[in-house]
């Protein structure tokens, strides 16, 4: 693969362009001119597709059964958490084309090269292992549900799909979800007027009040903005010259709109009495009639695949944006084999207990993810005027430190997750002593985050 610099025009041939069936080789380098293809279309598929599974209905069905909110308080809680997500995502997007590296690498220009390893560590951590096993397991339990096969082998036989995948490339990757973008929505359609025909909207709920609305607010917003540290992996290869305003509205509505149409179902079958000791696949599938009841089992499976097959890409983009020395064999094909084994072994160590591990998860998500965009957005607001190729440079200097950067990272996660936390692991001291307050450890840790980032960058400036 050609190695000219990002910002050179060259007539190279491209090695890899837009060739599906063809490992890729790209780690954290800038992609080169003569490597970009693709047009922005492709990201409303390749961020609805992963969407449309049963994480998603999941989100919905928690913000009704443990947050105790009726169909109508959790369908708001659901769109405002997942509408800021997506717009954060259209954002973040953007610098896919300006500066050709995944997310995690951008993050360089907040954290500095050094101080991104915590974040970038932390991306690789929740994508590859924490979300492959939420998004594996749901997707085994429905193998399990439909061919009767132990959860173990179903769980297996899942996670070297979404291996494959993950492990052939960029452009295979945005090739599989679109074709499974069509059947995926299909099914979640049919299953979604099913399932309101047979709900109960008008129910008032178990009394969550305030506090279970900021519990659903934050699941979601959770759910759509941790995708956010990914969202550059996408674009990257996209060309300069891509349309601004495609690139950032078509992975905003794909996200907005999958999430918000499934987790919303997700309420709704919620308030529909559920078969005893069901599996929470089989709860969700218990009111269809047979034949639907089978082909959403498998829209499950294939939504499981599309999600974790970008999961386990994006936690090898962030090993790689790490900035580490790694050995030639450790490229990014091996990094995506080694995430999907550790994720495979976190499924593995849940399918007990799927549903609480999942909320607690959730919220998780939120703590650090929040923080992380209130640094990254300032400095993003800060550096407009920068010419990019100043900020393409600061990528690849290993030099360049950004102290302020970590330091308000870390002052939202310590301010926000002790104070606001509130879930059943650990409930933190507002919560604990006024309930009504929910979980806003999100919204906390965000503001302080940007706030501290923009006092100290005013103070300190951008090199440490």
């Amino acid at each position: 693969m050609t190695t000219a610099p990002a910002g050179s025009a060259t007539a190279t041939a491209p090695a890899y362009g837009d060739k599906v069936i063809a490992v890729e080789t790209a780690g954290s380098e800038p992609i080169p001119d003569a490597e970009r293809h693709g047009g922005p279309i492709q990201l409303l598929w390749t961020w609805a597709s992963p969407n449309i599974e049963f994480a998603t209905v999941y989100i919905g069905v928690i913000s009704v059964l443990f947050f105790g909110l009726s169909f109508w308080q959790a369908t708001a809680a659901l769109l405002l958490g997942t509408g800021l997500g997506a717009l954060t995502h259209g954002i973040l997007s953007l610098d896919g084309p300006r500066f050709g590296v995944p997310q995690m690498a951008i993050g360089r220009l907040s954290f500095g090269y050094r101080g991104n390893v915590l974040p970038a560590g932390v991306n690789a951590l929740v994508a590859g292992v924490g979300w492959f096993a939420v998004n594996s397991v749901s997707a085994a339990f429905a193998l399990n549900t439909l061919t009767g096969l132990r959860p173990l082998p179903s769980l297996l036989l899942v996670v070297t799909a979404e291996i494959v995948i993950g492990f052939i490339g960029h452009n295979f990757v945005h090739t599989f979800e679109k074709y499974a973008f069509p059947a995926l929505a299909v099914v979640f359609l049919l299953a979604g007027v099913w399932t309101f025909k047979e709900a109960d909207l008008g129910g008032s709920g178990a009394g969550g009040g305030i506090g279970g609305f900021l519990l659903a607010f934050s699941a979601a917003w959770g759910y759509a903005a941790g995708w956010n540290p990914g969202a550059s992996d996408y674009s990257r290869y996209l060309p300069r010259t891509a349309s601004r305003l495609r690139t950032a509205v078509y992975p905003a509505v794909g996200l907005f709109v999958s999430i918000a149409v499934v987790s919303v179902i997700g309420a709704a079958s919620a308030t529909i009495v559920a078969p005893r000791d069901a599996t929470p696949t089989a709860a969700f599938t218990g009111h269809l009639p047979g034949w639907l009841s089978d082909l959403v089992l498998l829209a499950i499976i294939l939504g499981a695949v599309s999600a974790n097959a970008l999961n386990v890409y994006s936690s090898a983009m962030s090993i790689t944006s790490l900035g580490l020395k790694l050995p030639p064999w450790l490229g990014r094909g091996a990094i995506v084999v080694l995430c999907g084994l550790a994720g495979t072994a976190a499924a593995w160590a849940s399918l007990a207990d799927a549903g609480h591990a999942y909320e607690a998860f959730l919220l998780v998500i939120a703590y650090w993810v929040g923080p992380w965009l209130g640094v990254v957005l300032v400095e993003r607001w800060l550096q407009a005027r920068t010419p990019d190729t100043d900020l393409a440079g600061r990528l690849s200097d290993h030099s360049f430190s950004n102290l302020p950067g970590i330091t308000a990272l870390l002052a939202g996660i310590v301010v926000s997750v002790p104070l606001f936390s509130n879930q059943e692991k650990y409930v933190g001291w507002v919560p604990d002593r006024w309930p009504s307050f929910g979980d806003i450890t999100c919204l906390v840790g965000f503001a302080v985050s940007a706030g501290v980032y923009a006092a100290l960058r005013g103070r300190l400036g951008s090199r440490a």
